[in-house]
């Protein structure tokens, strides 16, 4: 596994980006390359360019007054929510900063805030973060937790998406398919590998793989 890994760069900032060819499952889906985003949300230097690449996105159009962190993707939110405040950032908190928030799951997987957590989304205009989006299930969840809570879902940005939009909502990505030629996703009931009999080399989510 390892040494199959390989690393791109972005066309247009210097954040690297390592894949794997394969045949990999995770929760939603089955694809084609596994994404390793192990440095760019623990290196400081990868996370902080990463943040630096996103950021033009917001500046001038967008409030944003939390951050979303989905996919232990936290570092990055700070650095971002620090870019934001460089740059003369819309928002509407009372101390004009950006609240940088995790997101807690219940038993049944449910996207929940306690009451100490919610004061940051009820009102609040907030900005979805994520590693990687490939089907949009995580999104539409996270939008939809979101307005539950009181809050808007002021825009969704991730280092790397397999889709431009998701429920009208553009997808904001360092990366894009295009930038990992032939990458695919498929439904597990549906997967041409898994039908072609080659087995699943990996379990992958937003904590790394388990090779099987």
């Amino acid at each position: 596994m390892e040494n199959r890994i390989f690393k791109v760069m972005s066309k247009n900032s210097d954040v690297p980006l390592k894949i794997a060819s394969g045949h990999f499952a995770t929760n939603h889906s089955h694809v084609n390359y596994y994404i390793d985003m192990t440095t760019l949300k623990t290196r400081q230097s990868e996370a902080e360019a990463a943040a630096k690449a996103l950021v033009p996105h917001y500046i001038a159009n967008t409030v944003v007054d939390t951050i979303l962190c989905l996919d232990g993707t936290q570092v990055i939110g700070a650095y971002l929510a620090q870019e934001l405040n460089r740059s003369g950032f819309m928002s509407i908190n009372a101390h004009q900063t950006i609240y940088v928030v995790p997101p807690e799951y219940d038993g049944n997987g449910q996207m929940i805030f306690r009451d100490n957590i919610q004061p940051m989304i009820r009102g609040k205009h907030v900005l979805i973060l994520m590693a990687s989006v490939t089907t949009g299930i995580t999104v539409r969840k996270s939008a939809e937790c979101i307005q539950y809570y009181g809050g808007t879902a002021a825009g969704v940005c991730a280092i790397f998406s397999a889709v431009d939009e998701v429920e009208g909502m553009k997808i904001n990505a360092i990366f894009d398919s295009k930038d990992v030629p032939g990458y695919e996703t498929y439904s597990s009931h549906e997967c041409p590998l898994c039908q072609q009999g080659q087995k699943v080399d990996a379990l992958v989510n937003s904590f790394g793989y388990s090779k099987l």
